[in-house]
């Protein structure tokens, strides 16, 4: 099954201060801030949801097709998805933008000062999804316009697809949320997104939920839950080698997801996939420098949970 992965292609710069924020910022002067952080430790990784997730599903032997709009400066990113083998016929490069990316400054306390650009992300709504000829689809992060159009035509081609709006949840209203959901098959946010969606339709992810075959909220170490046919199914973390980066552990948990739905797993044996990808993820610097077998991944399965749904 084909799956099309709506979302961002982007560079992630991740440079390390070797000092505290605190010891340079004061907070009497917060008014009139002008500062500068040496970094001499930096990074630079390929991210975005629709990578991240398309990269996932690869790894899991499934068949995903990226929509996305990069920029003039997106070479190395192209190259590279043309190495691993990842179709990138709609991948679209606008002239003049530059391609999204995130500027990320950690200090020794784990603090963070982002800045992110979201560049062509901005015309997404150009790429039109009945091109594409997709059996099963994800809108992720995006630009605003382009999430509401792709979610618009998947319903429109009766294609089922996972709505996932991550950190673009707060571009949008109560009413357009409630018309996502409506839209959707399915629907997947994090504990503090699944808090903000509640609050922003007023209404309860049970009430939610009725509106969709399954809606998944992912909590971190705590696991994650999905409510589907009446029920919440209760998945929980798979421990991990090592915690090293987090970045990009929800993106390889939504390609479980998306595999688990395109070969009919059960909601159990889905979820518990998903976890068994954050895991792996977890263990790795970036979103994508993870690199287990399908067997690997099977292993990791099996002695999580047993046998192994293929």
């Amino acid at each position: 099954m084909t799956t099309l992965i709506c979302g961002s292609l982007a560079f992630d710069n991740i440079m390390v201060f070797p000092d505290r924020f605190k010891n340079h910022i004061l907070p009497e002067q917060i008014h009139i801030l002008n500062v500068a952080f040496l970094v001499p430790e930096m990074r630079r990784e390929f991210g975005g949801c629709a990578g991240n997730i398309a990269y996932n599903l690869m790894l899991l032997g499934g068949q995903p097709m990226i929509m996305a709009a990069v920029g003039d400066d997106a070479a190395p990113y192209l190259e590279r998805l043309d190495r691993l083998g990842l179709v990138r016929t709609h991948v679209r490069q606008v002239s003049g933008s530059f391609t999204a990316q995130a500027f990320i400054t950690t200090d020794l306390d784990d603090n963070q000062i982002t800045a992110f650009h979201p560049g062509a992300m901005s015309f997404s709504h150009l790429n039109k999804v009945e091109s594409a000829n997709a059996s099963l689809g994800i809108v992720a992060p995006d630009g605003r316009e382009g999430m509401m159009q792709h979610a618009r035509d998947f319903a429109s081609a009766n294609v089922p697809f996972i709505f996932d709006p991550g950190q673009g949840l707060p571009m949008f209203n109560g009413d357009e949320l409630l018309d996502f959901i409506e839209l959707a098959d399915y629907a997947c946010f994090n504990d503090y997104e699944a808090k903000l969606l509640c609050d922003r339709t007023g209404r309860s992810l049970e009430q939610l939920a009725g509106s969709l075959k399954a809606l998944i909220v992912t909590r971190g170490g705590e696991g994650s839950e999905i409510y589907a046919d009446g029920v919440r199914h209760d998945i929980p973390c798979v421990q991990a080698d090592q915690i090293l980066d987090p970045t990009g552990c929800g993106d390889a948990y939504r390609s479980g997801l998306l595999y688990g739905i395109a070969n009919g797993f059960d909601w159990l044996t889905t979820g518990r996939l998903a976890a068994v990808m954050g895991a792996i993820k977890i263990a790795h610097r970036g979103g994508q420098n993870h690199q287990p077998s399908r067997e690997q991944i099977a292993e990791r399965y099996r002695s999580a949970f047993g046998s192994m749904p293929w």
